[in-house]
């Protein structure tokens, strides 16, 4: 029977420590542990998916908790069942000891298991709809308030209308007015049709 632990946390700023800590409590090698820094949205992950080839019928997989499986309800559900009835592998939930499938083969347990994982799935989809809604309203409160999110706009210099000009006499090459302006290429055509736009507006 190999003993396995799978760690994940949302982005790669986040600290997974505290589930490393619990894996290595339960006396999961370090080579058994595989960590994602992704979203729980799907089962789309790539230490994840190592993990399902490498588990085979008796093994046994820890994880913290039922969120750190996945965020989605239906895909919770769907997995659980892949991962024990179709691979036989156990499963236990840390934080929550009634999800642990070495203790209840018996139908009332089954039967209470399956309850809790449901209301727990739900819980972990719905915390990250709220998490994604609360995201929206901060981000649009920011909006708002001024704030510009993504890369800032790299404007032309002062001079850009002469360097134009010294370009389109044969005066400049491409490279040197790409070195003249601090641009790059595409850049630099974006911001030749804005100005020749606006050159023909005048």
């Amino acid at each position: 029977m190999g003993i396995y632990g799978y760690v994940r946390v949302s982005s790669i700023d986040q600290n997974e420590s505290r589930q490393l800590a619990e894996m290595k409590r339960q006396g999961i090698a370090s080579s058994n542990i595989y960590t994602d820094k992704q979203s729980g949205k799907d089962f789309d992950r790539p230490s994840y998916k190592k993990l399902v080839k490498k588990l085979t019928s008796g093994d046994l997989l820890y994880i913290l908790s039922i969120d750190r499986l996945g965020r989605n309800y239906n895909e919770i559900q769907d997995e659980w069942r892949i991962l024990t009835k179709e691979k036989g592998i156990d499963i236990v939930v840390i934080d929550m000891p009634l999800l642990d499938t070495r203790l209840h083969k018996d139908l009332i347990g089954t039967f209470i298991s399956d309850i809790v994982l449901q209301i727990l799935s739900f819980v972990a989809q719905s915390e990250r709809e709220n998490i994604r809604k609360r995201q929206a309203e901060g981000i649009a409160s920011a909006r708002q308030r001024g704030v510009k999110f993504g890369r800032p706009i790299k404007k032309p210099p002062e001079n850009f209308a002469k360097l134009i000009k010294e370009w389109e006499r044969g005066n400049l090459s491409f490279s040197e007015i790409l070195e003249e302006t601090g641009l790059k290429e595409a850049t630099f055509y974006r911001r030749l049709r804005e100005y020749r736009i606006s050159k023909n507006k005048r």
